[in-house]
């Protein structure tokens, strides 16, 4: 644990020192956290040694999806569902179906897995992280309207994505019908505690017997989701579809609540996520990039420049987008944190093929990262006008509105 703790403290701060220029460049501090695990690991210098198995592990990354799940509802409360959900309404509706199916087709052909296990690696995949697309969302220059769609689907497409992946592993693991209605009772329950305890919990502090002070008003919403964790482990109720549920209902009727928490909220989501990514970085081992093979890679690949485009083109045919907007939605369809997490828990879920599943999405995670953390800038550099214009061009401009537009011209210069 020391070890585990320095490692992590290390790398923290060299990411909170080289943040600023991370902002400017192709530099990711999730990238850092990631190569970091690696070179820690066994698969290099082996100052950490993590099993996918160990207990720390699984807790780790059960409280880090927790955290940022029910951070993720809270950015997309009922009244900002109503207000934006035409565009993203078509990524979440059609597009997160969509890719879930084209992968799953490539895993069932390409890497011969059977129709179960596909549409599970399908499922695992589909979800997107809003981390790889701050560079877009915190732009101004970039369209509003493109900025709230990566920000509503990724928000939501986590939680979206997490039935279709138990159902799937129950199926996969062989669960007859009262299984299935146990699973299905387990994800009612999860439901059911997330609307539950933050409205009881708002509806108190609303009253004229309660109120939290100003200094207190952030731990508001953390103590309402340490309450859904609790009672969740008690009943079994799905940790993560309360915690989802959970953010969106704190966001839809605690609207001061949610502005309180919300930047207290990202750090502790953050910092869990970063944590689990370096020890997600020490579980991928050279012998697990090569075991995958060629076919592994080659499915990798198509998973990140196919599944994804093809299903944002279908999804939105007619929907107004421009060419440019359509390719940014689509290329940055990155596979994040909750992929790392369902990942572990088909492995740890003992189904025949949970080793070979986690491996693919492992491959494909690695992948995805380098490649869309490194991209996020570019991409973002297309919606910067004066980047895209020469310098001459500003110059020209201003000659062809003649002499009558003198004082604005020099007003400009």
């Amino acid at each position: 644990m020391a070890t585990l703790l320095t490692a992590f403290a290390s790398v923290l701060l060299l990411a909170v020192l080289v943040s600023s220029l991370a902002n400017r460049t192709i530099l990711s501090t999730a990238a850092l956290f990631l190569v970091a695990g690696f070179v820690l690991g066994d698969g290099a210098l082996g100052v950490l040694s993590v099993r996918p198995g160990d207990e720390l592990v699984g807790t780790l990354a059960e409280l880090a999806l927790f955290a940022v799940l029910f951070t993720d509802g809270m950015r997309v409360g009922w009244a900002d569902l109503r207000t934006a959900w035409r565009l993203p309404g078509r990524a979440l509706g059609w597009g997160l179906p969509l890719t879930l199916a084209v992968t799953a087709a490539g895993a069932h052909f390409l890497l011969g897995l059977g129709w179960v296990e596909s549409l599970l690696v399908g499922a695992i995949l589909a979800p997107t992280d809003p981390v790889f697309a701050s560079a877009l969302v915190g732009n101004e220059k970039v369209p509003p309207r493109l900025r709230q769609l990566l920000n509503v689907e990724s928000g939501v497409n986590d939680g979206l994505a997490l039935p279709f992946v138990m159902v799937f592993l129950a199926v996969a693991a062989g669960s007859d019908d009262l299984h299935l209605g146990a699973l299905g009772l387990e994800l009612g329950l999860g439901v059911l505690i997330g609307v539950a305890v933050p409205w009881l919990a708002i509806k108190l502090e609303q009253t004229r017997l309660f109120s939290a002070s100003t200094q207190y008003e952030p731990l508001n919403a953390l103590a309402i989701g340490l309450l859904v964790l609790a009672l969740g482990k008690a009943t079994h109720g799905n940790l993560f579809l309360a915690a989802f549920s959970a953010g969106i209902t704190v966001a839809t009727f605690g609207a001061r609540q949610r502005e309180s928490f919300e930047h207290f909220g990202e750090l502790i989501a953050e910092l869990f996520k970063l944590a689990a990514l370096l020890l997600f970085g020490a579980l991928i081992t050279p012998s697990l990039l090569g075991s995958v093979g060629w076919q592994g890679w080659a499915f990798a690949v198509l998973a990140l420049v196919l599944a994804r485009p093809l299903a944002i083109w279908l999804s939105f045919l007619g929907s107004g987008l421009s060419v440019r907007e359509q390719a940014a939605v689509a290329w940055f369809g990155p596979k994040g944190f909750a992929s790392v997490v369902y990942g572990l828990i088909v492995l740890a879920s003992g189904i025949a093929a949970g080793q070979q599943v986690f491996q693919i999405v492992a491959v494909t995670i690695v992948l995805s990262i380098l490649l869309h953390s490194s991209t996020d800038i570019v991409v973002a550099r297309w919606f910067d006008d004066e980047r895209e214009m020469p310098a001459w061009y500003g110059l020209a401009r201003r000659l062809r509105r003649g002499p009558e537009n003198r004082a604005e011209n020099r007003a400009e210069n």
